[in-house]
């Protein structure tokens, strides 16, 4: 089990920027995964991004590619999302999460993350 805390939201304007991380405590193995997934109110839960814990790979939503980055620091196990040109859509609950036995065809599938952090609120006005 790895349990994960999320920091950095806040309250920004329209093409501010802000930077996420992801602190993981517990063994992140080389098959593990770990994801940034967002939700506002009364809308259904949105993958962000994701990143491979061995090699880093990254994949990023249409909707944020060439906005946000994800990357990842092995000597303190935290993962960072960097979010720039952010835009008032980008508004919500900002999720990290962590899939010990990835596979790269499922890594946009939520119910596939086994731990979840407790998110943190990304605000965006005009």
């Amino acid at each position: 089990q790895v349990h994960l805390v999320e920091s950095g939201g806040g309250l920004v304007q329209a093409g501010g920027s802000l930077r996420l991380s992801c602190a993981a405590s517990g063994r992140l193995f080389a098959r593990s995964a770990v994801g940034w997934f967002r939700q506002a109110p009364g809308k259904e839960r949105e993958w962000v991004a994701s990143i491979r814990w061995s090699g880093g790979d990254t994949y990023l939503a249409n909707s944020v590619k060439g906005r946000f980055a994800i990357s990842r620091a092995n000597a303190n196990n935290t993962v960072y999302l960097q979010m720039n040109s952010l835009e008032p859509e980008d508004t919500a609950t900002y999720y990290c999460a962590a899939d010990l036995a990835s596979d790269p065809r499922t890594l946009r599938n939520w119910r596939t993350y086994t731990s979840w952090g407790q998110g943190t609120q990304v605000t965006v006005t005009p």
